[in-house]
């Protein structure tokens, strides 16, 4: 059997600037990489992003593979397959990570097919067994377990993995690695579509990335509670989420949702209102650094994880905390 060493990861990025799911891959990279003793390396690809590689190296990364053309200033499923499966079959990586963005969840399975190798969706978490194999971890049944998947004699072992359910890697200043700029025949280079036009969304704070995050269940008991909800985020300059029933009711948007079926957050505050705290939406926040539930049920399963927990009617609670909140920044 051919050899395969390194920890390859698809270093994403949007419009120049590298996504945050990157740095999260890196982190966890960084970590199976010196279990096994393997180099760390990136694939980045784009127009003009060059300057960006020395960026990943900085974070951790042995090796950056950068590859430029003008085709490849939009993200494009073909091109960019294309080159991730050209660059893994010529460097035969062990282990193949791709963030699971919307982007990331389209060319996966793509890449995996054309390398024949197995593709595990949507993990959580990443670990290394005894014998030097990738345990792919992810939630299943409707999230009410956690899987733990082996793909035996599939290299490279390819993973998906979910937004925020990693920590961050950390700058490493010192350290050195290599930039390679591989050739590729772009005449070969299948590029079938054209981006027309991008809109960026705008106005609220996106959750993926806010530090404070209030977010509202069925306790609300109707989509007014939300503009309430937004009150109080709008004091702690943070975004508003959502459960799935909120969400299956009308009541609030689809992108506000949070859970396995929504998106995954880790902020440093998550404050969940009317919320239960069924297993599918804990899978999605209960990273975040402090948990602050209300709701008027003592016994609801969220306040088992909650740093601090609040009994009472939102409807009494919450107008209390955005009016306290207000006193305090006109005192500073």
């Amino acid at each position: 059997m051919p050899h395969h060493q390194g920890v390859m990861i698809f270093a994403e990025q949007r419009q120049g600037v590298i996504t945050s799911i990157t740095y999260e891959l890196i982190g966890k990279g960084r970590e199976l990489a010196e279990i096994l003793c393997e180099p760390l390396e990136c694939i980045l690809i784009g127009e003009n992003i060059q300057n960006n590689a020395q960026e990943l190296i900085t974070y951790g990364a042995d090796k950056v593979y950068v590859i430029q053309h003008p085709i490849l200033a939009d993200l494009k499923e073909e091109p960019y397959t294309d080159i991730i499966s050209q660059i893994s079959e010529e460097n035969r990586p062990s282990i193949l990570l791709i963030g699971a963005t919307s982007f990331g969840r389209s060319i996966a399975p793509r890449i995996a097919t054309k390398l024949k190798t197995g593709l595990t969706a949507d993990c959580v978490d990443l670990e290394i067994d005894q014998d030097r194999n990738l345990l792919q971890i992810r939630p299943a049944y409707g999230g009410n377990i956690l899987a733990t998947l082996l793909c035996e004699k599939s290299w490279p072992q390819m993973a998906t993995v979910r937004y925020k359910a990693m920590k961050k890697a950390d700058p490493i200043p010192q350290h050195e690695g290599e930039i390679s700029m591989p050739q590729i025949n772009f005449e070969k280079i299948v590029d079938r579509t054209q981006v027309l036009k991008f809109k960026k969304e705008a106005g609220e704070i996106s959750i993926g990335e806010a530090d404070v995050i209030v977010s509202g269940g069925k306790g609300l008991k109707n989509a007014q509670g939300f503009d309430l909800l937004q009150e109080l985020a709008e004091e702690l300059n943070g975004a508003v989420g959502a459960s799935r029933v909120a969400v299956d009711e009308g009541w609030i948007d689809y992108y506000h949702q949070v859970g396995l079926s929504g998106r995954s957050v880790r902020p440093k505050v998550y404050i969940a209102v009317g919320i239960s705290g069924a297993i599918q939406h804990l899978a999605g926040m209960q990273t975040s650094d402090v948990i602050i539930a209300i709701n008027k049920n003592p016994n609801a399963p969220i306040f088992k994880i909650a740093t601090l927990g609040i009994v009472g009617d939102l409807y009494d609670i919450v107008p209390k905390l955005v009016k306290r909140i207000r006193e305090l920044q006109k005192k500073s």
